[in-house]
Protein backbone atom coordinates (compact mmCIF):
# COMPACT_ATOMS: atom_id res chain seq x y z
CA UNK A 1 0.00 0.00 0.00
CA UNK A 2 1.23 3.57 -0.58
CA UNK A 3 2.98 5.31 2.25
CA UNK A 4 1.14 8.38 3.53
CA UNK A 5 3.78 9.64 5.91
CA UNK A 6 4.18 13.29 6.76
CA UNK A 7 7.68 14.44 5.82
CA UNK A 8 8.94 15.68 9.17
CA UNK A 9 12.70 15.35 8.89
CA UNK A 10 14.39 18.28 7.20
CA UNK A 11 17.84 18.99 5.85
CA UNK A 12 18.81 22.46 4.56
CA UNK A 13 17.44 21.67 1.07
CA UNK A 14 15.14 18.68 1.41
CA UNK A 15 12.45 17.01 3.49
CA UNK A 16 12.44 13.36 4.45
CA UNK A 17 10.00 11.03 6.18
CA UNK A 18 10.77 9.41 9.52
CA UNK A 19 8.71 7.18 11.75
CA UNK A 20 6.87 8.74 14.69
CA UNK A 21 6.43 5.27 16.32
CA UNK A 22 2.92 6.26 17.46
CA UNK A 23 1.56 2.65 17.51
CA UNK A 24 4.61 1.54 19.48
CA UNK A 25 4.16 4.33 22.03
CA UNK A 26 0.46 3.48 22.36
CA UNK A 27 1.36 -0.18 22.97
CA UNK A 28 3.72 0.87 25.76
CA UNK A 29 1.07 3.06 27.38
CA UNK A 30 -1.42 0.22 27.14
CA UNK A 31 0.95 -2.24 28.81
CA UNK A 32 1.08 -4.48 25.75
CA UNK A 33 4.88 -4.34 25.55
CA UNK A 34 7.73 -3.33 27.80
CA UNK A 35 10.06 -0.91 26.07
CA UNK A 36 13.32 0.74 27.09
CA UNK A 37 15.04 3.16 24.73
CA UNK A 38 17.31 6.17 24.38
CA UNK A 39 16.46 8.85 21.84
CA UNK A 40 17.68 12.10 20.33
CA UNK A 41 14.08 13.29 20.18
CA UNK A 42 12.62 11.83 16.99
CA UNK A 43 11.66 8.57 18.67
CA UNK A 44 10.23 7.52 22.06
CA UNK A 45 12.64 6.96 24.91
CA UNK A 46 14.86 8.73 27.41
CA UNK A 47 16.24 11.87 25.83
CA UNK A 48 20.00 11.87 25.24
CA UNK A 49 22.03 15.05 25.04
CA UNK A 50 23.23 15.88 21.50
CA UNK A 51 26.87 15.14 22.37
CA UNK A 52 26.08 11.69 23.75
CA UNK A 53 26.61 8.78 21.33
CA UNK A 54 26.95 11.10 18.31
CA UNK A 55 25.12 9.71 15.31
CA UNK A 56 22.86 7.41 17.32
CA UNK A 57 19.28 8.69 17.08
CA UNK A 58 17.54 5.75 18.75
CA UNK A 59 18.66 2.61 20.56
CA UNK A 60 16.68 0.21 22.70
CA UNK A 61 14.52 -2.89 22.86
CA UNK A 62 10.96 -3.98 23.42
CA UNK A 63 9.56 -7.18 24.87
CA UNK A 64 6.05 -8.27 23.97
CA UNK A 65 4.45 -11.41 25.38
CA UNK A 66 1.34 -12.90 23.80
CA UNK A 67 -0.56 -11.77 20.74
CA UNK A 68 -0.37 -8.11 19.77
CA UNK A 69 -2.96 -5.88 18.11
CA UNK A 70 -0.62 -3.28 16.61
CA UNK A 71 2.17 -2.92 14.09
CA UNK A 72 4.52 -0.26 12.78
CA UNK A 73 3.30 1.33 9.56
CA UNK A 74 5.39 1.76 6.43
CA UNK A 75 8.13 4.27 7.20
CA UNK A 76 11.69 5.39 6.65
CA UNK A 77 14.39 6.31 9.16
CA UNK A 78 16.95 9.10 8.99
CA UNK A 79 19.78 6.64 9.53
CA UNK A 80 20.76 3.03 9.02
CA UNK A 81 18.50 0.89 11.21
CA UNK A 82 19.74 -2.46 12.49
CA UNK A 83 17.31 -4.71 14.37
CA UNK A 84 17.83 -8.07 16.06
CA UNK A 85 15.00 -10.43 16.96
CA UNK A 86 16.19 -12.29 20.03
CA UNK A 87 13.03 -14.34 20.64
CA UNK A 88 9.69 -14.84 18.94
CA UNK A 89 8.63 -14.37 15.33
CA UNK A 90 7.56 -11.32 13.39
CA UNK A 91 6.39 -10.25 9.92
CA UNK A 92 8.71 -7.73 8.28
CA UNK A 93 8.63 -6.07 4.87
CA UNK A 94 11.08 -3.90 2.95
CA UNK A 95 10.17 -2.25 -0.36
CA UNK A 96 7.09 -4.52 -0.59
CA UNK A 97 9.17 -7.70 -0.07
CA UNK A 98 7.77 -9.75 2.80
CA UNK A 99 9.76 -11.77 5.31
CA UNK A 100 8.88 -13.86 8.35
CA UNK A 101 11.58 -13.02 10.86
CA UNK A 102 12.57 -15.76 13.28
CA UNK A 103 14.62 -15.53 16.43
CA UNK A 104 18.33 -15.11 15.78
CA UNK A 105 17.97 -13.00 12.64
CA UNK A 106 18.88 -9.35 12.19
CA UNK A 107 17.74 -6.76 9.67
CA UNK A 108 19.43 -3.80 7.99
CA UNK A 109 17.49 -0.97 6.34
CA UNK A 110 18.91 2.18 4.76
CA UNK A 111 17.31 5.64 4.97
CA UNK A 112 15.71 5.40 1.51
CA UNK A 113 14.10 1.99 2.12
CA UNK A 114 10.43 1.87 3.07
CA UNK A 115 9.86 -0.86 5.64
CA UNK A 116 7.39 -2.00 8.29
CA UNK A 117 6.91 -4.50 11.11
CA UNK A 118 3.69 -6.46 11.33
CA UNK A 119 1.18 -7.84 8.84
CA UNK A 120 -0.65 -5.90 10.10
CA UNK A 121 0.23 -6.78 13.71
CA UNK A 122 3.61 -7.72 15.14
CA UNK A 123 4.12 -11.07 16.80
CA UNK A 124 5.29 -11.77 20.32
CA UNK A 125 9.02 -11.42 20.85
CA UNK A 126 11.97 -9.40 22.08
CA UNK A 127 13.30 -6.97 19.48
CA UNK A 128 16.49 -4.90 19.80
CA UNK A 129 17.38 -1.99 17.51
CA UNK A 130 19.59 1.00 16.94
CA UNK A 131 19.54 3.74 14.30
CA UNK A 132 22.86 5.28 13.26
CA UNK A 133 22.95 8.40 11.11
CA UNK A 134 25.90 8.25 8.69
CA UNK A 135 24.93 11.44 6.90
CA UNK A 136 23.09 9.94 3.92
CA UNK A 137 19.52 10.18 2.69
CA UNK A 138 20.08 8.86 -0.86
CA UNK A 139 21.96 5.80 -2.14
CA UNK A 140 24.58 7.77 -4.10
CA UNK A 141 25.85 9.82 -1.13
CA UNK A 142 29.10 9.09 0.71
CA UNK A 143 28.84 7.63 4.19
CA UNK A 144 30.45 9.40 7.17
CA UNK A 145 30.77 7.28 10.28
CA UNK A 146 31.02 8.91 13.73
CA UNK A 147 34.59 9.30 14.94
CA UNK A 148 34.00 6.87 17.78
CA UNK A 149 33.62 4.00 15.29
CA UNK A 150 37.03 2.39 15.78
CA UNK A 151 37.16 -0.25 13.06
CA UNK A 152 40.37 -0.08 11.06
CA UNK A 153 40.12 2.10 7.94
CA UNK A 154 40.16 -1.03 5.79
CA UNK A 155 37.39 -2.74 7.77
CA UNK A 156 35.33 0.44 7.89
CA UNK A 157 35.65 0.85 4.12
CA UNK A 158 34.70 -2.79 3.59
CA UNK A 159 31.65 -2.52 5.84
CA UNK A 160 30.57 0.67 4.08
CA UNK A 161 30.93 -0.95 0.66
CA UNK A 162 29.00 -4.05 1.69
CA UNK A 163 26.16 -2.01 3.18
CA UNK A 164 26.00 0.28 0.13
CA UNK A 165 26.38 -2.35 -2.59
CA UNK A 166 23.98 -4.88 -1.11
CA UNK A 167 20.47 -4.19 0.12
CA UNK A 168 19.58 -7.62 1.48
CA UNK A 169 17.26 -6.89 4.38
CA UNK A 170 17.46 -10.04 6.51
CA UNK A 171 20.56 -11.86 7.73
CA UNK A 172 21.43 -14.75 10.02
CA UNK A 173 22.93 -13.59 13.28
CA UNK A 174 25.93 -14.90 15.24
CA UNK A 175 26.71 -15.32 18.95
CA UNK A 176 28.86 -12.16 18.80
CA UNK A 177 25.99 -10.10 17.39
CA UNK A 178 23.50 -11.48 19.92
CA UNK A 179 25.88 -10.77 22.81
CA UNK A 180 26.52 -7.21 21.63
CA UNK A 181 22.80 -6.45 21.42
CA UNK A 182 22.17 -7.91 24.88
CA UNK A 183 25.00 -5.80 26.29
CA UNK A 184 23.55 -2.69 24.62
CA UNK A 185 20.18 -3.41 26.21
CA UNK A 186 21.86 -3.55 29.61
CA UNK A 187 23.47 -0.22 28.80
CA UNK A 188 20.06 1.30 28.01
CA UNK A 189 18.70 0.03 31.32
CA UNK A 190 21.65 1.49 33.26
CA UNK A 191 22.17 4.62 31.17
CA UNK A 192 22.48 6.98 34.13
CA UNK A 193 25.31 5.03 35.74
CA UNK A 194 29.00 6.01 35.36
CA UNK A 195 30.96 4.93 32.26
CA UNK A 196 27.94 3.43 30.49
CA UNK A 197 28.36 5.56 27.36
CA UNK A 198 31.93 4.31 26.92
CA UNK A 199 30.75 0.74 27.37
CA UNK A 200 28.05 1.26 24.75
CA UNK A 201 30.54 2.70 22.27
CA UNK A 202 32.68 -0.41 22.72
CA UNK A 203 29.65 -2.71 22.30
CA UNK A 204 28.47 -0.92 19.15
CA UNK A 205 31.94 -1.33 17.65
CA UNK A 206 31.84 -5.04 18.54
CA UNK A 207 28.42 -5.24 16.90
CA UNK A 208 29.57 -3.52 13.70
CA UNK A 209 32.53 -5.88 13.47
CA UNK A 210 30.21 -8.83 14.05
CA UNK A 211 27.93 -7.61 11.27
CA UNK A 212 30.88 -7.27 8.89
CA UNK A 213 31.97 -10.83 9.65
CA UNK A 214 28.42 -12.20 9.28
CA UNK A 215 27.80 -10.47 5.95
CA UNK A 216 31.18 -11.62 4.65
CA UNK A 217 30.53 -15.22 5.68
CA UNK A 218 27.08 -15.23 4.07
CA UNK A 219 28.68 -14.16 0.76
CA UNK A 220 25.93 -11.89 -0.50
CA UNK A 221 26.68 -10.50 -3.97
CA UNK A 222 27.60 -6.83 -4.31
CA UNK A 223 26.14 -4.49 -6.91
CA UNK A 224 27.79 -1.06 -7.34
CA UNK A 225 24.79 0.07 -9.41
CA UNK A 226 22.85 0.34 -6.13
CA UNK A 227 24.79 3.53 -5.36
CA UNK A 228 24.47 5.18 -8.80
CA UNK A 229 22.86 8.54 -9.37
CA UNK A 230 20.50 6.89 -11.84
CA UNK A 231 19.13 4.68 -9.07
CA UNK A 232 18.62 7.70 -6.82
CA UNK A 233 16.39 9.21 -9.50
CA UNK A 234 14.65 5.86 -9.99
CA UNK A 235 13.81 5.62 -6.27
CA UNK A 236 12.56 9.20 -6.25
CA UNK A 237 10.27 8.68 -9.25
CA UNK A 238 9.05 5.38 -7.84
CA UNK A 239 8.12 7.15 -4.61
CA UNK A 240 6.13 9.76 -6.54
CA UNK A 241 4.15 6.99 -8.23
CA UNK A 242 3.46 5.11 -4.98
CA UNK A 243 3.20 7.85 -2.38
CA UNK A 244 0.44 10.44 -2.64
CA UNK A 245 1.94 12.46 0.22
CA UNK A 246 5.29 12.78 -1.56
CA UNK A 247 3.59 13.57 -4.85
CA UNK A 248 1.55 16.43 -3.38
CA UNK A 249 4.62 18.41 -2.31
CA UNK A 250 5.19 21.70 -4.19
CA UNK A 251 7.80 20.25 -6.52
CA UNK A 252 9.51 22.15 -9.29
CA UNK A 253 12.12 20.71 -11.62
CA UNK A 254 14.78 22.55 -9.64
CA UNK A 255 13.51 21.20 -6.31
CA UNK A 256 13.30 17.64 -7.61
CA UNK A 257 16.87 17.77 -8.92
CA UNK A 258 18.16 19.30 -5.66
CA UNK A 259 16.33 16.64 -3.64
CA UNK A 260 18.24 13.98 -5.59
CA UNK A 261 21.53 15.85 -5.14
CA UNK A 262 22.24 16.68 -8.77
CA UNK A 263 21.81 19.35 -11.41
CA UNK A 264 18.72 19.80 -13.56
CA UNK A 265 20.34 18.51 -16.75
CA UNK A 266 21.58 15.24 -15.23
CA UNK A 267 18.37 14.71 -13.27
CA UNK A 268 16.23 15.26 -16.38
CA UNK A 269 18.44 12.92 -18.44
CA UNK A 270 18.04 10.05 -15.97
CA UNK A 271 14.35 10.79 -15.54
CA UNK A 272 13.64 10.56 -19.24
CA UNK A 273 15.69 7.37 -19.51
CA UNK A 274 13.61 5.79 -16.76
CA UNK A 275 10.04 6.87 -17.62
CA UNK A 276 10.35 8.11 -21.21
CA UNK A 277 8.92 11.55 -20.38
CA UNK A 278 10.20 14.62 -18.56
CA UNK A 279 10.13 14.60 -14.73
CA UNK A 280 7.53 17.39 -14.48
CA UNK A 281 5.21 15.59 -16.89
CA UNK A 282 5.69 12.37 -14.93
CA UNK A 283 4.90 14.21 -11.68
CA UNK A 284 1.68 15.50 -13.23
CA UNK A 285 0.70 12.01 -14.36
CA UNK A 286 1.33 10.61 -10.86
CA UNK A 287 -0.78 13.35 -9.29
CA UNK A 288 -3.64 12.58 -11.69
CA UNK A 289 -3.38 8.86 -10.95
CA UNK A 290 -3.48 9.48 -7.18
CA UNK A 291 -6.43 11.83 -7.65
CA UNK A 292 -8.28 9.25 -9.77
CA UNK A 293 -7.94 6.64 -7.03
CA UNK A 294 -9.17 9.10 -4.40
CA UNK A 295 -12.18 10.08 -6.54
CA UNK A 296 -13.30 6.45 -6.42
CA UNK A 297 -12.39 5.77 -2.80
CA UNK A 298 -13.33 9.01 -1.01
CA UNK A 299 -16.72 10.44 -1.92
CA UNK A 300 -16.69 12.73 1.13
CA UNK A 301 -14.15 15.05 -0.50
CA UNK A 302 -15.15 17.31 -3.35
CA UNK A 303 -13.35 17.23 -6.69
CA UNK A 304 -11.73 20.57 -5.86
CA UNK A 305 -10.51 19.30 -2.48
CA UNK A 306 -8.97 16.24 -4.10
CA UNK A 307 -7.30 18.41 -6.72
CA UNK A 308 -5.67 20.63 -4.10
CA UNK A 309 -4.78 17.63 -1.92
CA UNK A 310 -2.79 16.19 -4.81
CA UNK A 311 -0.73 19.29 -5.52
CA UNK A 312 -2.85 21.10 -8.12
CA UNK A 313 -3.18 24.84 -7.55
CA UNK A 314 -6.13 25.29 -9.90
CA UNK A 315 -9.30 23.19 -10.09
CA UNK A 316 -9.73 24.24 -13.71
CA UNK A 317 -6.24 23.07 -14.67
CA UNK A 318 -6.87 19.83 -12.79
CA UNK A 319 -10.11 19.22 -14.68
CA UNK A 320 -8.47 19.96 -18.04
CA UNK A 321 -5.48 17.71 -17.30
CA UNK A 322 -7.74 14.95 -15.95
CA UNK A 323 -9.94 14.97 -19.05
CA UNK A 324 -6.87 14.78 -21.27
CA UNK A 325 -5.51 11.73 -19.39
CA UNK A 326 -8.74 9.81 -18.71
CA UNK A 327 -10.97 11.02 -21.58
CA UNK A 328 -13.68 12.20 -19.18
CA UNK A 329 -14.23 14.78 -16.47
CA UNK A 330 -13.37 14.02 -12.82
CA UNK A 331 -17.07 14.00 -11.88
CA UNK A 332 -17.97 11.56 -14.65
CA UNK A 333 -14.99 9.36 -13.71
CA UNK A 334 -16.16 9.26 -10.09
CA UNK A 335 -19.57 7.93 -11.21
CA UNK A 336 -18.25 5.21 -13.51
CA UNK A 337 -18.04 1.64 -12.29
CA UNK A 338 -14.60 0.35 -11.42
Amino acid sequence: MPSLIAPIYRSPKSRFEIDSCAPQSAAVRGGKIQMHALSKGYYPGILMRPEQLPGITSIGFWNGAGSQDWGLEVHRNEGVEICFLETGAMSFSVEAKNFELRSGQFTITRPWQLHKLGAPNIGPGKLHWFILDVGVRRPNQDWHWPRWVTLTPADKAELTRKLRHNENAVWSSSPAIATAFRNLSEGVLHWQEPHVESHMIAWINQLLLGILVAITQQKAPENPELTSRRRTVELFLRDLAANAASCSQPWTLEKMAAHCGMGITVFSKYGRELVNIGPVEFLNQCRLDHAARQLKADHAQSVTEIAFHNGFNSSQYFATSFRKRFRMSPRTYRLTKS
